[in-house]
This record gives C-alpha cells, structure tokens and sequence, in this order.
C-alpha cells in the first residue's frame, strides 16, 4: 500500500505490538498525522482482536496468524516494498538467512554502494525506507511470516536451504515451503532467482518464478552458478570459470556455511559487486553472534554459543563443523511440533557423551536418543536455567573438548529470545572460576 493511501485512512489499527508493530506505529505517526492509531496486541489479553469492529484496516505484524485478522489488512513489509525507492534483494530459507543476507550487505557495502540491511535482522526496514534513493540497495532477511501474505517480490530472489521449521504456524510443511516461495511470485524475467540445488524444495522452485534463474551447491558443478568444489569457490557463467575465493582462506566455521558463501557471492555477482569486493568481504567476515561463536576457554574446555540453531539440522551441521570434538551439548526449548526422532538417532552415534536438556524439547529429544540406543553411553541431565547449564558442562566435560550450545529449539519460555539465551550462555561462562 502506498503512503498515499494510508493517508486516507481515517483510523489504522496496528495488531501486534512487537518490534515491527513498534516501529510501525512510529512510521504511520510520521506521515498519517491525521490518522487515528490503535494498538491491538495479545498482552492485553483475550479480547484484543475485538478491536477490529472498530477500524476499516489493520496492519498485521509477521507472527499474527492471517485468521486472526477479520478486516482488510497489510503488513509493514508490503508497506515497505510498495514505496521503497532502488533495488531490493531478498533472502529467505530455513536456516542461513542472517548470514547470508550480512555477507551480502557487506559485498555490497565495499563496492561503496549505498545499501541498508533489515527485514528480520537488525532494525526494521520501514524505519529506514525514507531514506533510500533510487542508487540504494536494500537487503532483506525474510521469514516465511513475512513471506506468506507479501505483493511484491524483490530484484534478486535467494531461496537457500529448506527444511520444516514453524509447523505450529504454518501446520504442515507443505503450508511452509508455499510461504517460502511467494518470495518469487511476483518476479518479473528482469529479476533474478537463486536456489540452493542440495535441497529439493529450495531446487525444484524454478517453477514457480519468471526471473533469471542461477544456482548454489556445496555438492557439485553446475552451470549459471556459485559452487564450492574442492578448494575453491566458482561462479560459472554459459561455461565459464570465475575463482573467487579458496576455501581455507574463508574465515566462517563449518562446511554449511559454503553453502550461503556461494548463495552471497552470487547475489553479489548478479549485484555487479566486483570479485575483488566481494573476496575482500569473505576475508574478514567472520560470522554473526550466536552462531558458531567462540566464547572462552575454560578448564580447557571450549565453549561455543550456537544459539541460533532453532531446528536439528541447524544443530546436526554445528556438531559436524567440530568433527568428533563435541563432548557436551546444551540443547532444547520451545516445541513447535518438530520430530526429533532422526537428531536422536544421529545424536546416538555421534561423539556426545552429555545432554543437558531444557524444557519443554528437552524430554522429545531425549525419548528419541532413548529409541535409538543412546542412553547406553549418553549421560542426561535436566536443566531449568543457564547457570545449572554451564556448571553441569564445566563438570562434565573433558579438557580439550568442546561444550555447544545449540538447542534445536526455540528459545520462547525461559529466554527472552534466541540473543537473550546467548548471552545468558556467554556470561554464565565467562563467570566461570
């Protein structure tokens, strides 16, 4: 919607009062001044959506399901595509949405381009929206929240890898791949689409869009691509080679990573980011906080903050970049209906010899360590807070090894959020004696 029609609003009723609803709030106070504003959001109790009788349309933030909404709405992130002045590249997937977009962002930011980066990272791109001009380069991180009701679909499209994550809101996974994929929807063949090729949903969504389509894989050649084979990172082009970069000389953890350096390299590629720019940002990106953070060395333990990993796989791929070196893993947290059945069976056979496991996953993940036999060399403790946490690990694990914290889960319950428990993590121990 255009901030020309929102001024003809008379009354505007923001439903979900988060960050984004926030700064949508602030947003509409700037340029609807003569615009009524209400506010619904689910700490008032029960009853907040009868509010809706009494306005004409609703702005609804990202983790307000569309049932809920009963009068015409939009949302902050078509607000923001609908008036956003340069070119947008959109990132959305399971799992590597923050690194890649950051990567991106920093690419672009050394070619001395004018870029911003937002969506679900960082601040929220309707708070920066007034600034862009037609040179500037927005990179978005997108959730399958955002995703699900959009209008619009961004210059360059990255689908990265795609796995089951939300199913208590989206209900099935079919539901959430669709989310994902309305990144594409609206693209026209000026656009661009880039696919994880490792993943069959990310893989087999060339379908579903008009744009120019490349691909990424840690796994293989291919051609109109960014591909990690052997050492080196290559863009090929109608047959030709580009070397960006080897891989020893990437300073990101683990080999999943590859898989959004290649994702990065080529959106910056398609950007017109030079191969010197974008080398010289794979030689000093070291990662985001919490994921794969190094913490400290304590009794001559290890210990990493992974906290970003809210689903297995994000935990499985933690594990891996640390080979055998995994003695303790705090894990657990919110259940969204995930099936831990195939974590518990590679947890089984992995290098673990301590769980500790918090509420409510906490007893799922360890049923199906259970299942697969692991509780005959695998110790479990119960754990309700960080501090218990970290004493337990600093108890249990051997000099020279490593204690990760990676919880498969959400963080909602005893943590604010994923940072919240992060830092929680860091500080508990670097208090470590």
């Amino acid at each position: 919607m255009k901030i020309e029609e929102l001024r003809k609003q008379k009354k505007i009723l923001i439903i979900g009062y988060g960050v984004e609803g926030q700064a949508m709030e602030a947003f509409l106070k700037a340029h609807c001044p003569n615009t009524e504003i209400g506010i619904a959001d689910a700490s008032e109790g029960d009853t907040y959506l009868e509010k809706q009788k009494e306005y004409p349309l609703a702005i609804k933030s990202p983790g307000v399901p569309p049932e809920f909404v009963t009068i015409p709405y939009t949302t902050a992130t078509n607000i923001f595509f609908a008036n956003a002045k340069g070119k947008i590249i959109g990132v959305t997937g399971t799992k590597g949405k923050s690194t890649t977009a950051t990567l991106i962002y920093e690419m672009i930011k050394r070619q001395e381009k004018e870029v911003f980066l937002g969506g679900n990272i960082g601040q929220p791109a309707i708070d920066f929206l007034d600034t862009l001009t037609d040179q500037s380069w927005t990179v978005l991180e997108l959730s399958s929240f955002q995703l699900q009701d959009i209008k619009y679909s961004p210059h360059i499209a990255v689908l990265l890898m795609v796995t089951s994550e939300h199913l208590d809101y989206h209900k099935n996974l079919e539901s959430y791949i669709a989310a994902k994929r309305n990144i594409l929807t609206f693209q026209k063949k000026e656009d661009f689409a880039i696919f994880n090729r490792d993943y069959p949903a990310s893989n087999e969504s060339d379908l579903f869009t008009d744009a120019t389509v490349f691909y990424v894989s840690r796994e293989r050649e291919t051609d109109n691509a960014c591909f990690a084979f052997g050492d080196k990172v290559i863009i090929r082009k109608g047959g030709n080679d580009n070397e960006i970069i080897k891989t020893t000389e990437i300073k990101l953890s683990g080999k999943h990573n590859l898989e959004n350096v290649c994702a990065a390299v080529m959106a910056a590629n398609l950007a017109n980011v030079s191969t010197k720019h974008i080398r010289e940002a794979l030689l000093n990106f070291t990662g985001l906080s919490h994921r794969l953070e190094y913490i400290g060395e304590k009794y001559g333990i290890r210990f990493y903050n992974d906290s970003l990993a809210t689903i297995p796989d994000a935990t499985i791929e933690a594990i891996e970049s640390f080979g055998d070196t995994v003695e303790t893993l705090i894990a657990g947290g919110y259940d969204r209906g995930v099936d831990y059945s195939t974590f518990g069976e590679y947890l089984a056979k992995s290098s673990i010899k301590t769980l500790l496991l918090f509420p409510s996953t906490g007893e799922k993940i360890w049923q199906a360590v259970v299942a697969a036999g692991g509780d005959s060399h695998i110790k479990k403790y119960d754990v309700t807070s960080m501090q218990q946490a970290v004493i337990f690990a600093a108890d249990e694990t051997s000099p020279g090894k490593i204690c990760l914290l990676s919880p498969a889960a959400p963080s909602f319950g005893i943590f604010k959020n994923y940072k919240d428990r992060g830092d929680q993590f860091k500080k508990e121990v670097l208090g470590l004696a």
